[in-house]
């Protein structure tokens, strides 16, 4: 009886859940904004000083732009979604007042859950209370990487372990064996004898559990080659953390910079404003298949050399995001070079390593690369950084990952070390997990079979996802898409005519937020303008994910169509 009530109870919650608006769990507040009157700590080398939106790769964010005072406005124009639950700022105390706060809080910003998402979300409430009160019933988020709010099953192998761990108790059940594969039972036995008091709902040590790291560092060494110490291990709640971390330990002032690709994923610049220090821009070569080019990194660490900015590292993001590209080996032979020759800290974003598409590329970590070189320790200090979210299994709400930190001495491990003791630890759901995909079934286990049947499954279908919409793209009217070699997205260019550029700017909204905010008015498909990523100025984007489900995009590629078809109509020079 107790069994089947908590069944029914479990039953009732996911359903519950699963119809809730994304808006009850992620709310508007979240998204930072940026006053007029904020500096903006990005350098932007080699580019004309910002006097319009068209001249600036992050322009919503920079000082000497006249058009936005805050994000939402650079969405939404001067007239952003109200709530009838709005109140103004006069009804609170003034304890606590927008120009009181941290104003790095309000130089920050994250696109990805920006402004057009909360319009999606009062979109997604309308249908919900007037059904066909819009000309779609669904909202379809490509905005994010999420898999599973998309419909992404997770692997059986992973969840099995994961709920045994939970609730240690039901391993002495007869029943068990009949449910539960023998190989999770088994690594459940053994990742428990590990956790003091096989509690997964106490703190471990501020790295993450020993056994964990152990499994994490042995998945490293058989993917490169080249052995791992645990105790460079450190296992973080996703990939975002351990960013923060290392951001955090290497900007003291506005005057330490950090290399990043433009485009790049916000959580880079968003991290770099929090911190207080400066982001150097590089600009990956759309031409070339968002080539990334030494010369570039050269040009680019020399001008903030010039404007008194000491560079402290680079950051690489492969496979690309928002860019979908996979690093050649000997173009990441001479990132290594440049990174040990000026004696920059290599972080290696490194958390689609999965996700590859095409046959004639393949991922190679930043560490196997430079260790294939001849260099250890002693040579350059490398951070690479996975998560649990990407790749095939796309556990985002787990929150798992790690960080690899190798090449720096003692007493900065040590400084490392107490920056992740003031957090306590991360938590142990996203430590098993963490170790479970460095560490997943081999052959002749149990599960070997049905694991490889699901990663394959959902890699292949990937695959299919990206080259539809890579040709649907292609297709259009002014728009180009470069090859989805990995990740999850498309980062294709909308060449829009001069009408609606000019409309845009009537609107007070940049031309591709413009276009992306007509486009989910039209269809309900959320994607998020290239602006928040970074362009080189004057060329406009949208990022969309690859992730619904396969048997919608056929959908999703008639409404993108139609909808484009018709505003080039509308806005034809």
């Amino acid at each position: 009886m107790m069994r089947r009530f908590v069944a029914e109870r479990a039953r009732k919650l996911f359903i519950s859940s699963s119809s809730s608006s994304p808006s009850r769990y992620f709310n508007s507040s979240s998204s930072c904004i940026t006053p007029q009157s904020n500096s903006n700590r990005i350098i932007n080398q080699s580019k004309p000083a910002a006097a319009s939106i068209t001249q600036n790769p992050f322009f919503f964010l920079n000082r000497n732009c006249r058009y936005y005072s805050t994000y939402s406005d650079y969405i939404f124009g001067k007239n952003p979604p109200t709530s009838s639950t709005t109140m103004s700022s006069s009804s609170y105390p003034d304890s606590v007042t927008i120009d009181k706060i941290n104003p790095k809080v309000l130089q920050c910003e994250y696109a990805v859950r920006g402004a057009i998402v909360i319009q999606a979300q009062h979109l997604q409430e309308e249908i919900k209370a007037n059904p066909g009160s819009h000309p779609f019933d669904e909202i379809l988020y490509c905005n994010i990487g999420n898999p599973q709010s998309l419909g992404q099953q997770p692997i059986t192998f992973f969840r099995e372990v994961l709920a045994l761990c939970d609730h240690p108790s039901i391993l002495d059940k007869s029943e068990t064996q009949g449910l539960f594969s023998a190989d999770s039972i088994e690594r459940a036995w053994q990742i428990l004898d590990q956790i003091p008091g096989r509690a997964t709902g106490a703190y471990s040590h501020s790295q993450g559990v020993k056994c964990l790291r152990d499994a994490v560092a042995a998945g490293i060494a058989a993917r490169d080659g080249y052995p791992a110490d645990p105790n460079d291990i450190f296992l973080t709640d996703g990939a975002s953390p351990a960013v923060h971390m290392m951001m955090q330990l290497l900007i003291s002032s506005e005057k330490d910079g950090v290399l990043c690709p433009i485009p790049q994923y916000p959580l880079y610049s968003a991290s770099i404003a929090l911190h207080g220090g400066s982001l150097v821009p590089y600009y990956l070569d759309e031409a070339t298949g968002w080539g990334l080019e030494v010369s570039e990194l050269k040009k680019q660490l020399e001008d903030a050399k010039s404007k008194g900015i000491t560079v402290r590292s680079l950051v690489v993001i492969n496979p690309g995001n928002p860019t979908g590209q996979v690093l050649a080996e000997e173009n990441q032979r001479a990132i290594v070079e440049f990174c040990k020759k000026e004696n920059l800290v290599l972080l290696a974003d490194e958390v689609y390593q999965e996700n590859v598409y095409v046959e004639d590329k393949s991922f190679h970590s930043f560490k196997k690369v430079a260790r294939s070189m001849g260099y250890g320790e002693k040579d350059i200090s490398l951070v690479s950084f996975q998560s649990v979210s990407k790749g095939y299994h796309g556990e985002c709400g787990k929150r798992g990952g790690y960080m690899e930190v190798t090449g720096f001495s003692p007493d900065v491990r040590e400084q490392i070390y107490k920056v992740a003791s003031v957090n306590l630890c991360s938590n142990i759901s996203g430590q098993i997990l963490a170790s479970l995909v460095m560490n997943p079934p081999k052959v002749g286990d149990e599960s070997y079979e049905s694991y490889s049947d699901e990663k394959n499954g959902i890699l292949s279908s990937l695959a299919r996802r990206a080259k539809a919409l890579e040709d649907a793209f292609n297709s259009l009217e002014g728009v180009t898409c470069n090859k989805a070699e990995g990740a999850m997205y498309l980062f294709p260019r909308i060449h829009l005519p001069q009408k609606a550029i000019k409309a845009a700017e009537a609107a007070k909204t940049a031309p591709d937020a413009f276009y992306a905010k007509r486009l989910l008015e039209a269809t309900g498909i959320v994607v998020v303008p290239g602006s928040g990523f970074g362009q080189v100025p004057g060329t406009w984007h949208i990022r969309c994910t690859i992730l619904p489900q396969e048997e919608k995009i056929p959908a999703i590629i008639t409404r993108l169509t139609d909808f484009h078809q018709a505003f080039m109509a509308e806005y034809h020079d």
